[in-house]
């Protein structure tokens, strides 16, 4: 099963999910919000990716982040800063099996999912 994690009403996750569906791909969407995370998840997801590359920091919830935290921040604080605030996490990110692609690049999921 394919799962898109991501903000339902983000704009990138709207092209994603328009994209999966022009091109007939079953997937389960899980809101980052709606639905929650787990530590386990998120550990799992920066053992894989590293937590840098799925800390969003060209974002308002980042830029919101006491400067302090930012200039500290390292793998267990950046969890619980996703923890707490979802919508710091890049968007979307996808898991098919135990691959996983972060954003939305329309010629690497085609790769990923077709093969």
């Amino acid at each position: 099963m394919i799962t898109m994690y991501g903000i339902s009403n983000c704009d990138t996750i709207k092209k994603a999910r328009r994209w999966m569906d022009e091109n007939n791909i079953a997937y389960q969407f899980h809101d980052y919000r709606k639905d929650g995370l787990t530590e386990a998840q998120l550990t799992q997801w920066t053992d894989s990716l590293g937590w840098e590359a799925l800390l969003n920091r060209r974002g308002t919830t980042w830029r919101k982040l006491p400067e302090a935290t930012r200039d500290t921040i390292d793998h267990a604080s950046a969890i619980a800063i996703m923890l707490e605030n979802p919508a710091i996490i890049k968007r979307p990110l996808l898991v098919a099996g135990d691959h996983y692609q972060l954003g939305f690049q329309p010629a690497q999921w085609q790769t990923l999912l077709t093969n």
